[in-house]
């Protein structure tokens, strides 16, 4: 099945490149393997940590609007622009 056709993503073009060059191997236990690897996603994602900041009342202000307008608490804006900004 060629998927060339569709609009991939650069990702998904290297990932479809790298399978169709035979680069993928099958692994032993893969039930084992399935278990570890959603264990390690779900804590991954479920942990948060609480954090204080210092900002200017001005940066507080422009952050509570930029959020309004985005339609989201202004404490998941704040968290979305850091995590955006370390995992560039």
């Amino acid at each position: 099945m060629n998927l060339k056709y569709f609009d991939l993503t650069k990702d998904e073009q290297e990932l479809l490149t790298s399978f169709e060059n035979g680069e993928w191997r099958s692994i032993s236990e893969l039930n084992k393997a399935k278990k570890i690897y959603q264990k390690a996603a779900k804590s991954t994602l479920e942990k948060t940590k609480n954090i204080n900041l210092r900002l200017t009342e001005r940066t507080v202000v422009k952050l509570k609007a930029k959020a309004i307008s985005e339609g989201i608490p202004y404490q998941t804006l704040a968290s979305s622009v850091l995590h955006k900004y370390v995992n560039q």
